[in-house]
């Protein structure tokens, strides 16, 4: 049986324009033919961060100077950054697999993430998005959706949505049937669009979810062998920034919850990749969490790189 692989790529990676993003997706999707050759198994999550940003600071820009074009909400602006980061990277994985005679099918999946409406999150917006107001009465007079609006310093005012917990996705057994039948899987892009069950309806509410927490809930509901997290260093460490900077390669996840306990990783930064790969390897038997480099992806499923967390 074939080992399947989350891999969770970071939205920074593809560029900050669509033509950038183009060339951009060629890496992962190179890497990605090079891993169905070895025999596995792929879901391929993303993130989107500066293209949510564009979109939904391009329809308040828009509006600014033309009322007739409307607001557009976070979530439909979320959907509308997985679609055209979707495209790009099933575009770049196809033409890779045309080259290389690979027959697998790519499936990608808009997703929607269940989050709880009882999230302690909602209570405590702290995800910057859309455009920043010189004033606070600007901020409220182009806050339509009634977002809370803080205070950035040296920068201005800005709306700020919650960044709640994943619950499940829409489209899970969708996933499992795609991998059933080899298909290279993209879904959960940005984490999702976040929606609540109410009077058992689902309902959009805005939100940005992390796309690590989400790639390791898909990971942990498939099974899967193995989880990777993408970043920016070839491994996390303990004592960052310091002469006694030490990287972590092969780690359990006791070690790892002792570094977190001594606060080791960064809150805004590593500190979520850590508990997502926690999260995955401690649901499950003989289950393996990767944190590296893309560029260092195959060597790092190959155990040469990277930091490595097991039970």
């Amino acid at each position: 049986m074939s080992k399947r692989v989350v891999i969770a790529l970071g939205g920074n990676a593809l560029g900050e324009t669509p033509e950038e993003q183009k060339v951009k997706v060629r890496i992962p999707a190179q890497i990605v033919a090079e891993l169905i050759s070895k025999g596995y198994d792929i879901v391929l999550g993303h993130g989107n961060g500066p293209q949510v940003g564009s979109i939904f600071n391009a329809f308040d820009i828009a509006h600014k100077y033309d009322e007739t074009i409307p607001t557009m909400p976070f979530a439909e602006a979320g959907a509308m950054s997985q679609g055209y980061i979707g495209l790009h990277i099933n575009n770049a994985l196809a033409n890779v697999f045309r080259q290389k005679g690979i027959k697998n099918d790519i499936v990608y999946l808009l997703t929607q993430t269940i989050v709880d409406k009882h999230d302690k999150a909602f209570n405590n917006p702290t995800k910057q998005v859309g455009a920043f107001y010189k004033t606070h009465k600007d901020a409220v007079e182009h806050n339509p959706f009634g977002s809370t609006i803080i205070n950035v310093a040296g920068h201005g005012y800005r709306r700020v949505v919650p960044s709640p917990k994943p619950i499940s996705i829409s489209c899970l057994e969708e996933v499992k049937i795609a991998l059933s039948q080899h298909k290279v899987v993209i879904c959960g892009g940005g984490g999702g669009v976040p929606i609540i069950i109410e009077d058992n309806q689902y309902k959009f509410v805005d939100g940005v979810i992390d796309k690590d927490y989400v790639a390791s809930l898909v990971a942990d509901k498939i099974d899967a062998d193995i989880l990777v997290i993408l970043t920016n260093v070839p491994h996390a460490c303990i004592n960052y920034g310091t002469p006694k900077e030490q990287s972590l390669k092969d780690v359990t996840v006791k070690q790892m919850q002792q570094y977190i306990s001594h606060k080791e990783f960064g809150a805004g930064s590593m500190l979520p990749k850590v508990q997502a790969a926690l999260d995955f390897v401690n649901n499950g038997k003989n289950r393996k969490a990767i944190i590296a480099r893309l560029e260092d992806l195959v060597d790092a499923i190959d155990g040469k790189i990277g930091t490595i967390i097991t039970k």
